[in-house]
């Protein structure tokens, strides 16, 4: 893997959900590693020490070659590079922009100098630089897609955003499917209202899109908006019938007002669909505990734990469900190591 694809898959990792995250196996823009003259030997050596996370090593033995050969050739790049490794972004923002006052037009130190404006803070500044890289590359890796689009969102030019989106799906920029793809986006960088208004939009151009209720109802639900939400999941199942998602979350939505029966039936339907997911199995649990079916319940959320031993909400119900049943030392066990891994950060989203 080539150093700015390197980089590139950091910024992804940092900005993409669990669940969303990848890399590609080209480099960020669709090139070519860039040819170029030989490597001076002591940014070799740097490289070699950020390879290994030596990055206060690297920065040192850079600033050190700056001050013995000031004006040396690249070295403002691979300084950048050392600083936007380490994550010292505005540092990095320095170097890059000396780096393309030394050599106008490098696309490397374009490209890098986008990035690092976006990851400190200043998506405004990052997007005229990472609209270069869409210009040079019409077919540019969707990594580098999706971080523009994201500039967009955060300086409000949603629009663009779209088209960002759009183009990184392959879809026409005024489909339904461009509106809802951006939807997700927006509420993934918590801008709800705006996500909410593009999701309707999808459904007004078109009303049979898949999983557009489904996002609204999912929208709703974190919102409270339980009777919105029920309605929503109730119009994808009529378009999408064997969603198994859609059946999970309306059963939490009747559960959530204590229709516990409604939720068993639709967690049921859920399994019989996909048997791999936990969350069905959690909330049935959950779902049975409440009414008072401690040794079904008890069933599920063991079921549910040989599926993910390190989620801590399993454990709580099941301390829940053993303290219900008079076990007490099972329950006891089960909420420490509940509180262990809630402390230690390990739960699963």
């Amino acid at each position: 893997m080539n150093p700015i694809m390197r980089l590139i898959v950091l910024v992804c990792l940092s900005t993409l959900p669990a669940g969303a995250q990848s890399a590609s196996a080209q480099s960020p823009t669709g090139s070519q590693p860039a040819q170029s003259e030989p490597l001076n030997s002591d940014f070799v050596l740097a490289r070699k020490l950020l390879q290994q996370g030596k990055y206060e090593e690297a920065i040192s033995q850079l600033s050190d070659l700056a001050t013995k050969q000031p004006g040396l050739k690249g070295l403002s790049r691979e300084l950048g590079t050392a600083y936007y490794q380490k994550g010292d972004y505005i540092k990095a923002v320095d170097s890059f922009k000396q780096a393309l006052i030394e050599e106008p037009g490098n696309k490397e130190a374009t490209q890098l100098l986008g990035l690092s404006y976006y990851l400190s803070g200043k998506p405004r500044e990052a997007v005229p630089l990472l609209e270069n890289v869409q210009a040079w590359y019409p077919r540019a890796n969707v990594d580098a897609t999706y971080i523009l689009g994201l500039c967009y969102i955060q300086i409000k030019d949603y629009p663009q955003a779209r088209k960002a989106f759009a183009r990184m799906f392959d879809v026409p920029a005024e489909s339904a499917a461009s509106y809802l793809f951006t939807a997700r986006m927006l509420l993934r960088q918590e801008f709800d209202p705006i996500a909410e208004e593009y999701a309707q939009k999808a459904i007004a151009l078109d009303p049979r899109l898949p999983l557009a209720h489904f996002f609204l109802g999912e929208l709703h639900l974190y919102k409270s908006r339980i009777p919105d939400a029920i309605n929503d999941f109730q119009q994808e199942l009529a378009l999408n019938p064997g969603h198994a998602a859609t059946y999970y979350k309306l059963a939490d939505a009747y559960s959530r007002i204590q229709k516990f029966d409604d939720a068993e039936r639709l967690l049921q339907r859920s399994i019989w669909l996909d048997a791999t997911s936990t969350g069905p199995f959690i909330l049935m649990g959950k779902v049975l505990q409440k009414k008072g079916e401690t040794e079904l319940a008890l069933r599920a959320l063991q079921h549910a734990l040989s599926m993910d031993p390190n989620n801590s909400v399993t454990h709580h119900l099941l301390g829940q469900t053993y303290r219900d049943m008079g076990k007490n030392e099972d329950a006891e066990r089960e909420l420490k190591i509940a509180q262990q891994l809630q402390e230690g950060g390990s739960d699963k989203p």
